[in-house]
This record gives structure tokens, sequence and C-alpha cells, in this order.
């Protein structure tokens, strides 16, 4: 008798003494753990911010998070990661998985449009208006100076993560004003 047919025999012994229903759950259990394991791990790594540069076409955006000029690396160094602002849905990581792995991608990626709510669930607005208050009526998070706006200014509209350091857009509706951009580059 070949060593191989003796591993065979020895597997079939032992399958057999298994009832078949148990065996069916024991591999039903197994891979239930091994997918809510990785799916687990993958939630995991995809919490720390490295992990977005693992697509390549988000490398500018991780490059914003770690390197100075950008307001992402202040929150950053807050200890804010990528999914505090971004919190995607198993589904749209499993799309966004799908579509690196096809290469059928944005590059660069589109830029998020967030509304003020989302950057006021951390930032106390009254707090950053009184910081802000020495600008007098040239304020630009003075609710007044935008009264009647029927489009009420967004904290992006001035404030950019990733792409570009934040804007002075004051000079949008207001000739240049230079005691606000000289206070500003201080």
């Amino acid at each position: 008798m070949s060593s191989e047919n003796f591993e065979e025999g020895s597997m079939m012994r032992f399958l057999s003494k298994l009832k078949r229903p148990r065996v069916l759950l024991i591999l039903v259990i197994c891979a239930a753990a091994a997918g809510f394991g990785s799916l687990a791990l993958l939630s995991a790594m995809s919490a720390k911010p490295a992990f977005c540069a693992v697509c390549h076409n988000m490398q500018p955006e991780y490059d914003s998070y770690t390197h100075d000029g950008y307001l992402a690396k202040a929150h950053a160094d807050m200890g804010v990661t990528c999914h505090d602002c971004h919190e995607p849905t198993l589904a749209q990581q499993m799309k966004e998985g799908w579509l690196f792995v096809t290469g059928n991608y944005e590059n660069p990626m589109p830029k998020y449009g967030f509304k003020n709510e989302l950057c006021l669930s951390c930032h106390d607005f009254e707090a950053v208006k009184r910081a802000t208050a020495h600008y007098g009526k040239e304020n630009p998070h003075d609710p007044v100076h935008l009264a009647g706006n029927e489009n009420p200014q967004q904290c992006m509209d001035c404030h950019s993560m990733h792409h570009k350091q934040s804007a002075k857009k004051c000079s949008a509706c207001h000739p240049v004003t230079w005691k606000l951009y000289a206070s500003w580059e201080q």
C-alpha cells in the first residue's frame, strides 16, 4: 500500500467518523470566521491614513496629510484621520477597490464637496468667529458680513484640505483689501 493511498484512506475514515451536517457546519463556521476576520483586518488597516496611499491616485491626498502647508497636515497633527471626515460605506469601499483593480478610476481624484456641517461637527463656529473678530467688519466668519447671500459661503470655499493652500476669497466680491491680506499673511 502506497503512502498516498494510506493518507487518502485515513482522510476518508476521518470524514466518515464525522456526520456530514457537522462537517458542513464546521466549514461554514470556519468560512464565516475567515470572512469576518478579513473584514476586521481590512477595516483596521483602512483606518490608517497610509492605507489610502496604496492606491497611487491617492498619493497627492496622502502627501498633503504628511507635509506642512496644508490643512490636512494640521488636522493630522491633531490626530484626525482620513475616516474622521471621509466615512465610506462598505459598498463604497468595494466599488473603489473594484475601480482600482480594473484601472477604471479618475486621476486625479474628484474633489469631495463638503458642507459646513461636517467642519462644524468638530470646530466651534462661535470660537472661530471670536478668533477672527480683530478683522472687524472684514471678519470673513461673521454671518452679518454674509447677510443676504442666497448661497451661503461654505468653509471649503476658502479652506482647502488637500489640493492647495487655503485661498483668500475676499477679492471675489470686494476690491483687494490689503489690510486683511497683510493680517492673513501673518
